[in-house]
């Protein structure tokens, strides 16, 4: 593509989801997985906190790199969902103590 064609545009997902909450349906969707995306979210401020690479959260864990991109995933499956066991490795891996609380 020619460079001086291309002018990417900045998303404002703010704008985007405040857009979509508009849509039938979407805004009882997003209440319905605010818990584990709260779950997920926690996991991945862990890991950034802590400074660490999927890689060396697994090595860590004592497990790969594809299973701890797994775990973070499966906190939205209803499927798979991961054991207290795992989460308290993950937690332990990024130099956190895994807390439940229940509100």
């Amino acid at each position: 593509m020619d460079k001086e064609h291309f002018k990417p545009v900045r998303l404002d997902t703010k704008a985007e989801l405040a857009r979509a909450m508009q849509r039938p349906g979407f805004k009882a969707a997003w209440d319905g997985l605010e818990e584990e995306y709260a779950a997920l979210n926690e996991l991945l401020q862990a890991r950034k906190q802590a400074g660490l690479t999927q890689e060396e959260v697994a090595a860590r864990m004592g497990t790969t790199k594809s299973a701890v991109s797994r775990l973070e995933a499966s906190i939205r499956s209803e499927s798979h969902s991961p054991s207290f066991a795992t989460l308290r490795k993950y937690a332990h891996a990024c130099g956190k103590r895994l807390v439940i609380k229940m509100v």
